[in-house]
């Protein structure tokens, strides 16, 4: 299951109580790793800077799974790793990816969005 050639991704993240919250991202692969990318400021983020076990698997642009969701292991990058997964966002999503950084670039700054890399467990 090559979860990166797929256009979305189910990252489930969970709450302090245990709840699930499944989010559809974009995906990308660099690899035997994930990568997404998203604000800062999101939920998801702030779960997984407290835990990064989360469960992943392909999903419809709704968020409705297509396929068996695994467990894996998620962790929030440095500033070049940002940008690494921004550019690979870019290169793989073309036009509409572009255009959807640019428009997170000039409402919240090179910083106000951040690179996350997703490994499958095995």
């Amino acid at each position: 299951m090559d979860l990166g050639t797929g256009k979305y991704l189910l990252l489930t993240t969970y709450r302090k109580n245990g709840a699930a919250v499944p989010t559809p991202v974009w995906v990308t692969s660099e690899g035997d790793t994930l990568c997404a990318w998203s604000a800062v400021d999101t939920g998801k983020v702030k779960r997984i800077r407290r835990s990064g076990d989360v469960r992943i698997g392909p999903c419809d642009i709704k968020g409705k799974p297509t396929g068996e969701q695994v467990p894996a292991t998620a962790r929030l990058l440095d500033q070049a790793g940002s940008d690494r997964v921004r550019s690979l966002i870019a290169k793989k999503y073309g036009l509409m990816g572009r255009l959807t950084l640019l428009g997170s670039r000039l409402r919240r700054g090179r910083e106000g969005s951040i690179g996350i890399e997703i490994t499958p467990s095995t």
